[in-house]
């Protein structure tokens, strides 16, 4: 079951563990603008919401090691998505590491389009793959 976590929300420590793990950092409770869809255990995905204009951007989604390569990800982005698009967002965008194969594959398989590389974004000096979701989508 996916349950949701709203702005200011303090994070269950098994997602800080997750954040941790798959990012090298956990950024702590949610801020006024985030939004997060979790699966307890097992995953989750954290937007930042722009409501003003219907725009929100897909922070970070990560699934447990152990529970990976069983379409959860895919429920999670599936969710939220529907979610944010019932809250007004009409347009979704992303950052995701270039060598980040399965999660471009997810992405583009859920409609996303490539939007373009933004150069050595990432601390290590590896590039970004931005991508957009379509409004109709």
């Amino acid at each position: 079951m996916i349950q949701h976590l709203g702005p200011g929300s303090a994070l269950p420590s098994w997602v800080e563990a997750l954040e941790q793990k798959a990012f090298g950092s956990a950024w702590g409770a949610l801020d006024d603008h985030e939004q997060l869809w979790l699966m307890d255990g097992l995953g989750f995905a954290r937007w930042s919401l722009v409501a003003a204009v219907g725009e929100a951007e897909l922070l970070r989604i990560a699934v447990s090691p152990t529970s990976q390569g069983q379409g959860l990800g895919r429920s999670l982005l599936q969710t939220s998505t529907e979610a944010l698009r019932a809250l007004g967002v009409v347009q979704f965008r992303l950052e995701v590491r270039v060598s980040n194969s399965p999660a471009r594959h997810l992405y583009e398989s859920e409609g996303w389009q490539f939007q373009g590389i933004r150069k050595g974004y990432y601390k290590d000096g590896e590039d970004a793959a931005l991508y957009s979701l379509a409004p109709c989508n």
